[in-house]
């Protein structure tokens, strides 16, 4: 507001050159460095007993939980040896948080690193300061770094799958100071690389060189992972091809008429709900064969000739044009473990206008919506001393932008059957968010 200008570009706007500044001068400013967003706009999550605000560049923000003030600005890169990281980090019962970020390597190479955060300190000492990388995933390229924004973990091992949608570095490094682009413009799709998946295990952290590989898709939000008998299931929400789905969130496709907003959405990607599941014994001997033995999936892997085990899903959900997407579960008793329930929105063509539970088990679904309203992710949160999995309450932030009274509020639906138990109502219009969390009073 005081440049009256947008002057840090954002993920999909490039921003406003400073009319002070030549072309001489922007192009110094680039070996100076380059700046990137702070703005966490994405997600919220715990580090010791404090709470971060975050996005996926290397800035978090410490946010006061009763009075929202933003405290601090951290640059996670003075700690790891990251470049950015993902907004979605996994929390251990003890506080502990693992996060993956990309990062040169030896020798320049590209690579991915599991960052792990300690919990709050004894001699109550920043987590921050004791941050180590833990494992470090190898990249399909030297030079263009898969688009990663989740990774898979269980008690005992770190799952990255690594998909065909690239950032080209030259451009990146570029693009600020000289060309005047934003994030969008630098990603660029590998048709012929398929995905990757990659398998550490967590302590110690060691790469595990099985090179599994799949039929290419884009991939934003991990679901579940957990272990069964010498496997790994991995329960992802996936779009079909390399084709890149950002390129159909720009505001001018939304904000078309109905009817063309369907239009566009029929040419993207077609959204799926996927089951894959990785063998952690494999022998040269069982070529050609399916290796997957647990018997409530239809999921396959098969070692092929030159050693890669080529995987195919059990698709969980797949509706035309309906995308089961920002999954929950409840975290706290069943991430990296067995579940059944899975909770997220409903987007319609693009547009967040249900809230789904999906049992991944019996692929049964169940669905709220009402008329003209767009509620946002659904947060799971149990019911005091649950048995069941789904004991609880889901917490959405719904908008109905053309209410006259009450455009927003936040609802509460009972997790068992999505039937409404309260909703509290405001007068002001709330964006629709991202990700977010809950603090217990």
């Amino acid at each position: 507001m005081t440049e009256k200008r947008i002057v840090i570009t954002e993920f999909g706007t490039a921003a406003f050159p400073d009319p002070c500044k030549n072309i001489f001068s922007r192009f110094f400013t680039y070996f100076q460095g380059i700046e990137v967003t702070d703005n966490c706009l994405v997600n919220v999550y715990p580090i010791g007993e404090d709470f971060y605000a975050c996005t996926e560049t290397n800035f978090i923000t410490k946010v006061d939980p009763d009075t929202l003030e933003a405290v601090k600005k951290v640059d996670l890169c003075k700690y790891v040896s990251i470049n950015g990281i993902s907004a979605h980090p996994h929390i251990e019962q003890d506080g502990t948080v693992y996060n993956i970020g990309n990062c040169f390597g030896k020798n320049m190479s590209l690579a991915y690193n599991i960052v792990k955060i300690p919990p709050a300190q004894k001699d109550k000492s920043d987590p921050i300061e004791k941050s180590k990388v833990v494992v470090q995933f190898p990249s399909s390229e030297r030079f263009k770094p898969s688009y990663v924004h989740s990774f898979g973990m269980t008690d005992k091992y770190l799952v990255f799958v690594e998909t065909p949608i690239k950032i080209h570095l030259l451009k990146f490094l570029s693009s600020w100071s000289i060309r005047g682009t934003n994030y969008m413009d630098c990603f660029e799709t590998n048709d012929k690389m398929g995905t990757w998946f990659h398998l550490a295990t967590k302590d110690p952290g060691e790469y595990i060189d099985h090179k599994f590989r799949t039929s290419a898709f884009n991939l934003f939000h991990h679901i579940n992972c957990y272990e069964d008998h010498g496997f790994i299931v991995v329960d992802l929400c996936t779009w079909k091809g390399s084709e890149l789905v950002y390129n159909y969130l720009y505001l001018a496709n939304l904000r078309q008429n109905w009817e063309e907003v369907k239009k566009t959405a029929m040419q993207a990607p077609q959204p799926e709900v996927r089951r894959y599941v990785l063998p952690l014994d494999i022998y040269q001997e069982e070529q050609g064969k399916n290796l997957i033995s647990l018997p409530y999936t239809t999921a396959t892997a098969v070692l092929c000739s030159d050693g890669t085990i080529w995987l195919e899903p059990e698709v969980i959900f797949s509706e035309p044009r309906l995308a089961f997407e920002f999954p929950q579960i409840n975290y706290s008793k069943h991430s990296g473990k067995d579940y059944t329930f899975a909770y997220g929105l409903g987007l319609n063509h693009f547009i967040p206008d249900q809230i789904c539970k999906l049992n991944v088990k019996s692929k049964e679904i169940q669905v709220w919506q009402e008329p003209d309203s767009y509620p946002s992710e659904p947060l799971f949160v149990p019911s005091p001393d649950a048995e069941d999995e789904d004991d609880g309450v889901l917490l959405s932030i719904v908008v109905k932008p053309g209410a006259d009274q009450h455009p927003a509020y936040l609802l509460i639906l009972n997790a068992r059957d999505l039937t409404e138990i309260a909703r509290a109502e405001v007068d002001v219009i709330i964006p629709v968010t991202f990700h977010g969390m809950y603090k217990e009073a």
